[in-house]
């Protein structure tokens, strides 16, 4: 499972809608200094995302929660939104040439782009329906786990108490 944090800042039936920060691993990398993620990062800054999860435990405006999503979930869905599109693209293409070649005798790259567009069109027309149907399964969809207690810790050094 993949987490993240936020706040949620509307409730909607069983649905939440979580605001939390865009994060990047950029700090961490070895070659942030020559990356041009890291350039476009700084620039845009740290922006809020806002997000709708399946509000399953609960969770009230203000309430700080941790929201997941399954990486099967997430790994099955960035197939269909990426691949399928491609691939209808594609068949749709070779079913096309191949069409044309039967048709006509001069080959003639109508029939091949025809098919591409047919065969994405097609394809879209599935992922609309695929994104329906799994827009309530908690498989494909980020949900609320749990909520995050924030806690402050008294550090005491040389002296100082200071709040963390």
């Amino acid at each position: 499972m993949i987490e993240e944090q936020g706040q949620v800042v509307e409730v909607q039936g069983e649905f939440a809608w979580i605001e939390g920060e865009r994060t990047t691993t950029c700090g961490s990398c070895a070659v942030r200094k020559g990356c041009g993620t890291s350039a476009i990062a700084k620039v845009l800054g740290q922006r809020r995302v806002r997000l709708r999860v399946l509000n399953r435990i609960n969770a009230r405006v203000g309430d700080h929660v941790v929201i997941g999503i399954a990486e099967s979930g997430l790994l099955h869905g960035s197939l269909a939104v990426y691949a399928v599109p491609l691939l209808g693209l594609f068949a749709g293409a070779l079913a096309g040439q191949l069409l044309g070649n039967m048709v006509s005798a001069m080959p003639s790259d109508f029939f091949a782009i025809a098919g591409a567009l047919g065969g994405f069109v097609t394809a879209l027309a599935w992922l609309k329906r695929f994104s329906r149907d799994r827009e309530k399964d908690a498989a494909y969809q980020p949900v609320a786990l749990r909520q995050q207690i924030k806690t402050e810790a008294a550090v005491t050094w040389a002296g100082k108490t200071n709040v963390v």
